[in-house]
């Protein structure tokens, strides 16, 4: 579980969580987490000079115990992602 909270009161935490993952991949890279309620996931954006990455996470990737492996997993190869990115 990356957060106890829920909804825009998870972003902070998932915020830090993310950031921290990516500094030890790449400390160029930044980071935002934003919570769309519409269709309850979670937007990260990462930003490498003037490439950018969007993708999301399920409520229940960052609700589920057991699932921040998974989490970390695609946080990493989509920062891999964006390194490829022209």
């Amino acid at each position: 579980m990356l957060s106890t909270r829920r909804g825009d009161a998870a972003t902070a935490e998932l915020q830090s969580w993310a950031q921290a993952v990516a500094q030890r991949v790449d400390a160029a890279v930044e980071t935002e987490v934003l919570f769309e309620a519409d269709s309850n996931t979670f937007i990260l954006r990462l930003a490498k000079d003037a490439r950018v990455l969007v993708f999301r996470l399920s409520a229940a990737q960052v609700y589920t115990d057991g699932r921040e492996p998974e989490c970390e997993r695609t946080l990493i190869r989509k920062i891999k992602d964006l390194w490829n990115l022209i």
